[in-house]
Parts: structure tokens; C-alpha cells; sequence
């Protein structure tokens, strides 16, 4: 009994797929995961309060590759209630967040966040 209790466990976990799990946020976006292998700037971050929402902008890079990040951030940001627009673009509630993301040129990527409140 208790191996068939297992079996269905292992079966379950195998049909959920991989799960990404952040433990790191951007220090300006709070609610924003930082993908493992990326370390932010946090020098480079900036944030403030406007009349129309917050604004802040953050980098962050690392030695993993510009495609390995785009697709984390597609399959993460849909968990977190953003709908893409276009490729590094996504939206939620009142506000847009962009992703640009780059190779350093020594086999890594330098992912630039921006979000801003959503213009109409």
C-alpha cells in the first residue's frame, strides 16, 4: 500500500513539470524574482513614487545565456499575474515591466529590468 502511495507522488511530481522557485528578489521590485546565476547591481538600481505609479529600474547579470533568461522570465512572470505583451514585455494591473537582455560578450547575460506605470 505505502508503494503505491509513493508511486503516486513520484507520478504526480513527474506530470507538474519543473517548478523554478526564486528565494531572491530585485531590491526594487519587490514582488520580482531574480533568476539563480544572475547577481544584481545594486548600484544601478534605481526607484520613485510618481502621481502615476512607481517607476524603477534594476540590472542584473551573470554567466548564464540571454535565451536561458528570456525563457525563465516567460515562464515566471505568468505565475506572478503579468501577461506578456511581446517578447520582454509584460503587463499587470496599472503597470509595464520590460526586460532587455544582452550576452556580456564573455558568455553571459546582463538583463536590464524597467517598470513603469502603463500608458493608455
Amino acid at each position: 500500500m505505502i508503494r503505491v502511495f509513493i508511486l503516486c507522488l513520484v507520478v504526480i511530481a513527474a506530470a507538474c513539470g519543473p517548478v523554478h522557485t526564486a528565494e531572491r528578489f530585485v531590491s526594487v521590485i519587490e514582488d520580482l524574482p531574480l533568476m539563480d546565476g544572475l547577481v544584481e547591481n545594486e548600484n544601478a538600481a534605481v526607484t520613485f513614487e510618481t502621481a502615476g505609479g512607481r517607476i524603477a529600474e534594476a540590472e542584473a547579470r551573470g554567466n548564464v545565456g540571454p535565451d536561458s533568461a528570456l525563457k525563465f522570465y516567460q515562464s515566471v512572470l505568468p505565475q506572478l499575474g503579468w501577461t506578456q505583451l511581446e517578447a520582454g514585455l509584460f503587463q499587470r494591473d496599472g503597470e509595464r515591466l520590460k526586460l532587455v537582455i544582452e550576452g556580456d560578450g564573455k558568455a553571459g547575460a546582463v538583463v536590464g529590468f524597467s517598470l513603469s506605470p502603463r500608458g493608455k
